[in-house]
């Protein structure tokens, strides 16, 4: 008897569907996956945030400042801020730690409430400062940030993952470094109210250090004369929004009785540091 082998009437090595077909099911799938995970991402954000401890957030700073080049000798401007921010702290703005201030040289004008009590303040802001009082504002700004801990949600998802990173693996592992270094000023985002909320933590901070609110809305005041909005980083996002801060802030002033007294003088020596990097 002679065996005939008959061809199979199915290749089971060959898909009987489309390539095309396949593909756009694999990159659906890939695109549902990564929009879960970005969800759950901002989820993590709200339910990590108020359970992360001042030593967890420590370590998540030293991670993060890693890409700041700060110079180790303080400037005379970096004494100037320091010390300006610890009477503030001392007298009127109670935090969990003592904020640290460092001035990176940039022409960004710009600060960010960084993890851990770190704020980084540009030489560029400086710059544009005319007075202890407005400088004493936009300080008190940032501290209301740390009060209300925007300064995490700020940072949002990659501080989720940093966090999920660094408490499994470490404050040393690869991947917390690599998220720290890839995390960018512009990634420090605040929502109108966190940002209102600022300035009336920065207004009642100012008025408890000076007796008065002279000052409050200086910075704000000259955006409009100092060029195109967009380059004030978190600050402004358009000259209406300005308007509304300034509006708002006058309107507390005269409600609560403020009084706007004379503004002191910028020490002699405070811009003495360079606004660009290498310069």
């Amino acid at each position: 008897m002679k065996f005939t082998p008959r061809q199979t009437g199915i290749n089971v090595n060959v898909t009987p569907t489309h390539p095309l077909k396949e593909f756009a099911i694999l990159t659906g799938s890939l695109i549902a996956l990564a929009v879960v995970g970005y969800l759950a991402l901002g989820l993590a954000v709200d339910i990590i945030v108020p359970r992360i401890s001042i030593d967890l957030e420590k370590k998540l700073a030293g991670i993060i400042m890693q890409r700041f080049k700060t110079d180790e000798t303080p400037s005379p401007a970096n004494r100037y801020l320091q010390a300006l921010v610890d009477r503030l702290q001392q007298n009127c703005a109670p935090l969990p730690y003592p904020i640290i201030v460092h001035v990176e040289p940039s022409e960004a004008v710009n600060a960010a409430a960084l993890p851990g009590g770190q704020m980084v303040v540009f030489s560029g802001l400086l710059a544009e400062m005319r007075s202890e009082n407005e400088l004493a504002f936009v300080l008190a700004h940032e501290l209301g940030h740390y009060a209300h801990r925007d300064h995490l949600r700020g940072l949002g998802r990659a501080l989720a993952l940093m966090t999920a990173s660094t408490v499994l693996m470490g404050a040393d592992n690869s991947i917390s470094k690599m998220i720290g270094q890839g995390i960018t000023l512009t990634e420090l985002r605040f929502s109108r109210d966190q940002e209102t909320r600022a300035d009336e933590f920065a207004l009642e901070t100012v008025f408890c250090h000076y007796g008065n609110a002279a000052g409050a809305t200086d910075f704000f005041s000259e955006i409009p004369k100092s060029g195109d909005p967009g380059r004030f980083g978190h600050y402004f996002a358009s000259h209406p929004e300005n308007r509304r801060r300034i509006d708002h802030l006058v309107t507390l002033i005269r409600q609560r009785g403020y009084p706007l007294g004379a503004t002191r003088p910028l020490p002699a020596d405070f811009r003495k540091i360079p606004n660009t990097k290498g310069s």
